[in-house]
């Protein structure tokens, strides 16, 4: 069980989920011609999972002493798993990650596709090791990571099935994709910084450089109000001008229960947020928006195909 905390079971299953999602309740209803057989988008998901479970475990590694103060009681490295263990279960969950992303690239003979698998693995790293600690950065990389847990599958699923005769079809599902990944990004940098502002004690005993520790947690707050603040108007501009012309009314109830007013939710809690345990609510929050944000695409694509 300690193991399963370690790498973050819940959030790894949300991933795979989502890539699930995407590839079953979007791809396949708008038909495509798809690159990868069920077995190859498997192994990209479980490739996927392996790389951000490896990530999860090197960051506790590195964030022993921080987490003494931000969360002892969920301290696993140290107490409950040793950390010469837990560097051995990075490496086989990294290198095993990486061997699927090998695989799979060369299953559809694009093999330098594998790099982008390694690229992920050492950018997960740095971040533990140095980058989370310099303002912005860290919060940027882990947010664009997410993202390109989405578009990774565009890059593996449509474009190697990409030609003169259907680049028009296929670059529009591609940028369909590309807007989701953009609101995860969005979403998720928001997420990141309201984390630097709940773990800010620790932090500070670690003499890291995050933003509530530059610029304090106010002004922090305010920066992460108005970055939820840019989607949230933006999908009130996507509802209005996509949506209701088309008459998406199953979408346009979909989007405004499950992510616009939880984000309006979010919203209010972010300005009147004190208390680490409001900080902490807010990201839960902010990860289930995300979650069903993605989730939409099924939605979306279904009223669609049946609407017509």
């Amino acid at each position: 069980m300690k193991f399963l905390q370690l790498i973050r079971y819940k959030n790894l299953l949300l991933l795979a989920l989502m890539q699930l999602i995407i590839r079953f309740g979007y791809l396949e209803q708008i038909n495509i011609p798809l690159s990868l057989f069920y077995w190859q988008y498997a192994l990209l998901i479980l490739a996927t999972v392996l790389i951000a479970a490896g990530g999860y475990v090197i960051n506790d590694i590195f964030d022993q002493e921080t987490d003494q103060h931000n969360k002892p009681n969920k301290v696993i490295i140290g107490t409950y798993i040793s950390e010469s263990t837990a560097y051995n279960i990075y490496a086989g969950l990294t290198i095993s990650g990486v061997a699927c992303g090998f695989v799979l690239a060369n299953s559809i003979s694009h093999p330098n596709f594998a790099i982008l698998f390694v690229l992920v693995a050492t950018l997960l790293y740095l971040y533990a090791s140095t980058l989370k600690q310099i303002a912005v950065v860290g919060n940027i990389l882990i947010a664009a990571l997410l993202a390109f847990s989405v578009i990774i599958i565009g890059i593996f699923d449509i474009f190697p099935n990409t030609f003169e005769s259907n680049q028009q079809q296929m670059a529009l599902a591609f940028s369909i994709l590309f807007d989701y990944a953009k609101f995860a990004f969005s979403i998720n940098l928001v997420r990141e910084i309201i984390k630097d502002i709940q773990d800010i004690e620790g932090d500070k005993l670690e003499e890291m450089k995050t933003l509530p520790i530059l610029i304090g947690t106010n002004k922090t707050t305010k920066i992460a109000f108005a970055l939820l603040l840019l989607p949230t108007l933006y999908l009130f501009y996507y509802i209005n001008n996509y949506l209701f012309p088309n008459n998406l009314y199953y979408s346009i109830f979909y989007l405004m229960v499950l992510v616009i007013a939880p984000m309006i939710f979010g919203l209010i809690r972010i300005w009147n947020a004190k208390e680490k345990k409001d900080f902490q609510q807010i990201s839960t929050l902010l990860k289930w928006i995300i979650f069903f944000g993605i989730l939409s695409i099924w939605v979306i694509t279904f009223n669609i195909k049946h609407h017509a």
